[in-house]
């Protein structure tokens, strides 16, 4: 007693601060008494306690709510000593021999309604195939004595094909020549698949090519669901407003955009565009004016002796963005590349370019590509577009980039001090969340910096489909410091993931 009370008041006093201890839960998947698992409970005398007549009291204890509703299952003390004389008198083999029987016979049962019911959508079926056989054969046998009477000859392969249908039972109404053309058991075949057919359900269309590219709301994709559709006109709505609020456009977006609007949202939540609508425009406008105007003073310097390096090194990386993918082969787009990442190298001399910045230009590309085409991106030509759309989207990739990298530029300046930080961080946090990874990796001698420099690096682009890295943004643009702090839990929650591959790996070379 003294024990219960020590408890009772350890609840009341810590009730605010401590969780509850794991109960089983019991439901549908759970059964509430199983005389195997509970033998020893029964051979202790342990008996669910008697229903509490009338409205429980509330429990002002951890031990008082347990005890209140531990009665939630009670089957009554005959039915206890049912179970128990069972659990007594059989064993394991018997148990497991009998259920698999009780298996057997639910399938058995199963099939037979299945058997039934395909029987009985066969005979409907037949039936109305001798309806419309009959009506097509009254037609064709008109038909017939129509053409005849005009002195017409029917080839045999068009009668044929006209004067022949299936029945359900096999009969075939045949031509007037009497070839035979099909066997019962054909007919029994293709009435069984188009049975099949009938009964599988609705198959979406091959999603293109381009769904791996951006997203799966592209043309020739299913279309969209009622969900989908919902959260396009949200988002429709929000940015059709004077000013659009960005705190609510980011809680929308932090669950995925739609790509219909993710161009504007994209340019709305980087900051490259104003929440007023009025002044989008003229921003616009200055803005891609205003990059131009440094293509016209600083690109013909790439081949300055205090520039090439910079330059021979884009042009060397350039080709190796994304070289799977023959949008980022073209030479019009490896230009634009060029000119993108030296402008901002050459406006950033404290990093300047460092290798991993050209990945952060194609989810922008790509973006603001599907701006004016409707078609796949993949295998677009570029040089399809018009001069105007082509500028616009080398500016609008250029200053969305840059705002980007303004919030993580000590990721590339000298000896890279805020990928060090960020990876430190990384390994704090997972032997925090899951010290047995952190513990595999220390005991295996695996730094974090030999696999997560390239993660803070890259921001995943490497490890991620393209398409799989623009859905990632749409969240990073969501938070105030995505690029910079969320990126970090992300690449947590991968080792959480994969965890159990990684305590089975024994060598990381």
């Amino acid at each position: 007693m003294s024990t219960d009370g020590n408890k009772k008041q350890f609840w009341k006093r810590n009730a605010a601060k401590v969780p509850g201890s794991i109960q089983h839960v019991y439901g549908a998947q759970h059964p509430p008494f199983d005389p195997l698992l509970h033998a020893n409970l029964i051979k202790a005398g342990n008996k669910p306690p008697p229903a509490t007549p009338g409205k429980p009291k509330k429990a002002t204890t951890f031990q008082e709510f347990e005890s209140i509703t531990s009665d939630a299952w009670d089957v009554g003390d005959d039915d206890d000593e049912l179970l128990a004389m069972a659990a007594q008198n059989l064993n394991i083999e018997v148990v497991m021999e009998t259920a698999n029987k009780v298996i057997e016979n639910h399938s058995k049962q199963q099939e037979r309604q299945r058997q039934d019911d395909t029987t009985e959508l066969e005979q409907r079926e037949e039936d109305t195939q001798e309806e419309v056989a009959a009506e097509d054969e009254e037609e064709d046998e008109e038909e017939e004595e129509d053409r005849v009477g005009e002195g017409d000859v029917t080839s045999p392969e068009v009668s044929f094909a006209s004067q022949t249908s299936p029945y359900a039972d096999g009969r075939l109404v045949k031509s007037h020549s009497e070839a035979p053309i099909g066997s019962p058991k054909d007919a029994a075949g293709e009435r069984a698949a188009l049975h099949r057919q009938r009964s599988l359900p609705h198959r979406p269309p091959v999603i293109p090519l381009v769904a791996r590219m951006a997203d799966q709301n592209t043309s020739g994709t299913p279309a969209m669901t009622e969900r989908e559709a919902s959260r396009l006109d949200k988002f429709k709505q929000l940015l059709a407003g004077p000013n659009t609020d960005l705190e609510e456009l980011r809680k929308l977006s932090w669950s995925g955009i739609p790509r219909q609007v993710r161009p504007i949202t994209w340019k709305l939540l980087s900051g490259y565009l104003p929440a007023n609508a009025e002044r989008r425009d003229s921003v616009l406008q200055r803005k891609r004016q205003e990059y131009f105007g440094f293509i016209q003073q600083y690109y013909d310097s790439r081949n300055d002796e205090h520039h090439q390096d910079t330059y021979r090194q884009i042009h060397i990386d350039i080709p190796r963005t994304n070289p799977l993918i023959p949008l980022f082969q073209q030479a019009s787009v490896q230009e634009i590349f060029e000119r993108i990442l030296f402008i901002w190298a050459i406006r950033h001399p404290a990093s300047g370019y460092v290798q991993g910045i050209n990945d952060l230009v194609t989810p922008f590309f790509v973006v603001y590509v599907f701006e004016y085409i409707e078609e796949e991106v993949e295998n677009f030509d570029v040089s399809s577009l018009q001069e105007e759309a082509l500028r616009n989207i080398e500016a609008d990739s250029f200053w969305c980039m840059s705002k980007l990298l303004d919030g993580i530029q000590d990721n590339y300046t000298f000896a890279q001090p805020g990928i060090q930080r960020k990876v430190k961080a990384l390994e704090e946090l997972v032997s925090r969340i899951d010290e047995s990874v952190h513990r595999h990796m220390q005991q295996y001698e695996v730094e974090y910096l030999q696999f997560a420099f390239r993660w803070m690096n890259n921001l995943l682009m490497r490890e991620l489909p393209l398409r799989c890295t623009i859905r990632l943004w749409d969240t990073y643009q969501a938070e105030p410091e995505g690029f910079s702090h969320f990126h970090l839990y992300v690449c947590a929650a991968f080792l959480v993931r994969w965890r159990k591959e990684i305590l089975e790996e024994r060598d990381f070379q």
